[in-house]
């Protein structure tokens, strides 16, 4: 990410180029670096930070930032140096451990401990295989974004697929049942997506109404459920005969049509 405003254009203007056109070169990049050994990786570009690769990403500026270590220096370097975002189309998905309260209580907390740095590399390797972005794990939560810099118009599609290949993953559907109980949303919408922050904790998110449908959805979404909106359904190409709802969610005044998938 190396790309700089245009001196006419505005912070906004430059956002939402970047986050909508992005550089071809920037995605063939991505694409090359997810296919190199190994995890940990920059949650932006995909350089790996360990393994075989890494050394030829040390050598053109691609290890961990010492301010934010899911970033690599030169991603870090462009979000701190370019505060600001812009509103856009996007996909959300949320995904997050269902009854951990009770899991928790059954188990040492090292053991609880391992159980979700299982979750996070298991889920970091899916969002990354599917061209998002993760925006943060918050507890036993997965937050990702997809947008058309990374994603090209399919992010609604690859959010999708994320959760699909998380459920797989996880054991769902599976003959002896899943190894950690998960729920997930889906959402497409427009939100505000960009870099946040000071220069020491800079992170790129996404902020607005769309972030919150994603959010209520997964958390109605009940163990081995993918709950995905009307309007996301539609342009992931989901199938019409699939099995739908109209939910009541929290905090919204209108129902929120889903379609309910299941590993």
């Amino acid at each position: 990410m190396e790309r700089s405003p245009d001196p006419e254009q505005s912070t906004e203007e430059f956002w939402r180029e970047f986050l909508t056109r992005g550089d071809s070169n920037e995605r063939n990049a991505r694409w090359v670096f997810r296919r190199i050994p190994s995890d940990p990786r920059c949650m932006l570009c995909a350089a790996p930070f360990s393994g075989l690769g890494a050394p030829v990403m040390r050598m053109i500026g691609k290890r961990p930032s010492d301010k934010n270590p899911t970033m690599c220096t030169s991603c870090f370097d462009f979000m701190s140096k370019h505060h600001g975002g812009a509103e856009i189309d996007c996909s959300l998905l949320f995904a997050d451990v269902r009854g951990s309260t009770a899991l928790a209580e059954s188990m040492s907390a090292s053991d609880f401990r391992g159980l979700l740095g299982r979750f996070y590399g298991i889920a970091s390797r899916s969002v990354v295989a599917h061209d998002g972005s993760i925006d943060k794990f918050v507890g036993d939560e997965l937050v990702a974004i997809y947008f058309p810099l990374l994603t090209g118009q399919r992010h609604a599609a690859q959010a999708v697929a994320t959760a699909q290949a998380l459920l797989e993953a996880t054991g769902h559907g599976g003959p002896n049942g899943p190894w950690l109980p998960l729920g997930a949303g889906v959402h497409t919408g427009r939100a505000w997506i960009g870099a946040v922050g000071d220069g020491q904790r800079t992170e790129l998110t996404a902020l607005g109404d769309a972030v919150n449908t994603t959010a209520r959805l997964a958390s109605v979404a009940g163990v081995g459920e993918i709950l995905v909106s009307a309007v996301a359904a539609q342009a992931s190409g989901l199938e019409p005969g699939l099995e739908h709802r109209s939910l009541e969610l929290k905090g919204k005044s209108q129902p929120t049509d889903v379609v309910v998938l299941r590993v």
